[in-house]
């Protein structure tokens, strides 16, 4: 059995921006693959959906062309595994108005980017819009997620180290355990 692909959303984003046109929606979580591989949700539950807004703007700019603009808005709950306690928490996670500068090239989008603090990208064809939503999305995960504050529930510590012994004991597979000779200096004994 084939898993159905979504269709993406295509926009000629000069045409877009030039009509000011505005397009919202939701999509279901488990649509937008990326993102969802990306989470670790409890068993047995359902991606939470993705809802959307984009706006495109035209801007008169004397001198030269004009500018085209997007404005996107994402908001979606992830499933994250935190990574001081290793459980899954839920992030609410928010793409909230992401502003996006099209111009004509490659290389007056480097140019620029490097000059402004907008996003800049060159203009495409066409733009799926739902690839570009994931992106961002992706983009405001954490590098390392974690539970703000502390942990419901902290990491137990393994019953061999609760009492500070058994550190001169070797390691698994007959190695010596790579601590115990700092234990060792610790406790003013030699090797």
């Amino acid at each position: 059995m084939k898993s159905r692909q979504p269709d993406p959303l295509r926009l000629d984003m000069a045409a877009f921006a030039s009509d000011g046109g505005q397009l919202a929606g939701d999509w279901p979580g488990a649509e937008l693959s990326r993102l969802a591989e990306s989470q670790t949700p409890p068993q047995d539950l359902a991606l939470a959906a993705v809802a959307w807004q984009a706006a495109g703007e035209r801007r008169a700019v004397t001198g030269s062309d004009a500018e085209i603009w997007l404005t996107l808005t994402a908001r979606t709950r992830a499933w994250l595994t935190c990574q001081r306690c290793l459980q899954p928490y839920e992030l609410p996670l928010a793409v909230v108005d992401k502003r996006v500068r099209f111009v004509r090239g490659e290389s007056q989008a480097e140019a620029l980017d490097a000059e402004i603090e907008e996003d800049v990208l060159a203009l495409p064809r066409s733009l799926d819009l739902r690839e570009l939503i994931e992106d961002e999305l992706l983009l405001a995960l954490p590098i390392v997620p974690r539970h703000d504050g502390a942990c419901p529930q902290p990491l137990p510590l393994p019953v061999d180290d609760l009492d500070g012994e058994g550190d001169d004991e070797p390691a698994a597979g007959g190695r010596p355990n790579p601590f115990a000779a700092l234990q060792a200096l610790k406790k003013g004994k030699p090797d």
